[in-house]
């Protein structure tokens, strides 16, 4: 593993960590799906060796996560 290898690992799971940090804040109906969702989209990529693609999946999984903090937030769950 590589530094480059390092970094990206570094940054997948620090994704990982803060989805599952917010996906704590949904309502306690939604709260277990949502977690199962973030862990299962971390589970279909985890294999995925090309550098590119990865970047783009953490871009897209901090996009995601962005809009789901902002309608949190908007419903009221801090």
């Amino acid at each position: 593993m590589d530094l480059q290898d390092f970094l990206l690992r570094a940054r997948v799971l620090k994704l990982y960590r803060q989805a599952l940090r917010i996906a704590g804040r949904a309502p306690s109906s939604a709260r277990a799906e949502l977690k199962q969702t973030v862990r299962q989209e971390m589970e279909n990529n985890r294999n995925c060796s090309d550098k590119q693609r990865i970047r783009y999946l953490i871009s897209e999984g901090l996009d995601r996560l962005k809009r789901l903090d902002e309608m949190l937030d908007m419903q009221g769950h801090h």
